[in-house]
């Protein structure tokens, strides 16, 4: 369906996002039934998805307390988990640095992997797109999965140790990124990082407070950017 107007895209974002629900809505009660198993109370776990935002972060940060880990070890963690999301704000400020400071705003607030995989990928394909459209869109692809967010935070952490104890809830994770990072892997480089990303991380696994983590992706994009530097650099010789 084309978008003809900021109405249009918004739903066009809306119905692409929606999808996402199925794994943000396990995902996010898995985070609620783990930070009350942590000692967190229902306030302090819905305060923690409403200020972070960020569900690997917060994963990250519960796993460390757990753990006993130093205060600034989990800032520290949790900081580096979320350092992709300047990654993604450098990558859609071409698109959207235009609009509005408020708007810019609360993108900034809602701006997770899946607001962004879906309105870079938008963005690319349909370059005509005013900003005004392409702001409409992207709030589109944040609503469902905000919401879903949030309650199913809330009812993870109400039910706690109520639901069954086999429930299959963490597969959310893994398919929530496999499912956004594959289609992203487009060119050479990109492959190279995410290959040297996995075998750090399976070689640094055993690393103190989930260090291994930040090694890994530091090590993937280290590999990712020298290798397009080399790429690039031969094709203009």
């Amino acid at each position: 369906m084309a978008i003809t107007t900021t109405k249009s895209a918004y739903w066009a974002g809306f119905r692409d996002g929606a999808p996402f629900m199925l794994v943000a809505g396990p995902f996010a009660v898995l985070f609620g039934v783990l930070a009350i198993e942590a000692g967190l109370n229902l306030f302090e776990v819905m305060s923690f998805s409403l200020v972070v935002i960020a569900g690997a972060a917060q994963f990250t940060a519960m796993q460390l307390m757990q753990e006993n880990a130093p205060t600034v070890i989990v800032l520290i963690s949790a900081l580096a988990v979320n350092l992709r999301v300047a990654m993604y704000s450098a990558a859609i400020t071409p698109y959207l640095g235009a609009a509005p400071l408020w708007k810019r705003a609360i993108m900034a607030y809602l701006l997770v992997d899946q607001s962004y995989a879906l309105s870079h990928a938008k963005f690319e394909t349909e370059p005509e797109l005013s900003v005004p459209a392409r702001a409409a869109y992207y709030f589109g692809t944040c609503t469902l999965v905000m919401i879903t967010w949030f309650v199913c935070s809330y009812l993870g952490a109400a039910l706690g140790t109520q639901l069954p104890s086999n429930l299959p809830l963490d597969f959310a994770l893994p398919i929530t990124f496999l499912s956004m990072v594959a289609p992203l892997l487009r060119t050479l480089p990109h492959v190279i990082a995410a290959v040297v990303a996995i075998i750090v991380a399976l070689l640094a696994v055993n690393v103190p407070y989930s260090l291994g983590l930040i090694i890994a992706g530091s090590a993937g994009m280290a590999a990712g950017a020298l290798s397009e530097t080399y790429l690039t650099r031969k094709a203009l010789t």
